[in-house]
């Protein structure tokens, strides 16, 4: 009897550690991913400002600003991180069409403004991606617990899900856009 009780604690305290780390595992991912929110809120807060000052200067390539306020407002819409990554993709492509057009506009390299949001638009892409990487790395741990023996008994149990990771999903994304005037 004394045996049977042993293991039975034993089974209870296992189960208890997995399900803990579970927990502080998906609750990391939540954070990650609030962290994710802040960088591109900040991002999206800077695009407005960015278009208006290429406005003054390149004020007839609208097809370009109407395409980076769009790829912005869908990405602002989006939910969850497949449809985030998928919007924030077209964003950062419509966003490196903008930057293009500064090597067309010699005078709006040459505005300080313009400098200015595109060194802020740059270090928020490079919080951005960390963020990402961090998201991913930890999604990947929760998954990895979900899916392993024995945390997987405990994760089904309490109806644990893998998570969505926070990546590009066409390859055509991963080019460089082309520019052409």
């Amino acid at each position: 009897m004394t045996i049977f009780l042993l293991a039975l604690a034993a089974v209870a305290i296992g189960t208890g550690l997995v399900y803990n780390r579970l927990v502080r595992l998906r609750n990391q991912s939540e954070s990650a991913w609030a962290d994710i929110d802040v960088q591109l809120k900040r991002r999206y807060d800077l695009i407005p400002n960015l278009v208006e000052t290429v406005k003054g200067y390149a004020g007839h390539e609208r097809e370009t600003l109407e395409a980076v306020i769009a790829a912005r407002n869908r990405a602002m819409g989006a939910s969850g991180p497949a449809e985030q990554a998928q919007a924030e993709n077209m964003l950062t492509g419509a966003l490196k069409s903008l930057f293009a057009l500064s090597e067309a506009y010699p005078q709006l390299r040459a505005v300080e403004g313009f400098t200015g949001l595109q060194g802020s638009l740059e270090a928020i892409e490079r919080d951005v991606q960390s963020a990402r990487r961090y998201y991913n790395a930890v999604v990947r741990d929760f998954n990895t617990a979900v899916e392993q023996f024995p945390s997987n008994l405990v994760a089904n149990a309490f109806r644990f899900v893998k998570q969505e990771f926070f990546e590009l999903t066409d390859e055509a994304e991963r080019e460089a856009p082309k520019v052409e005037f």
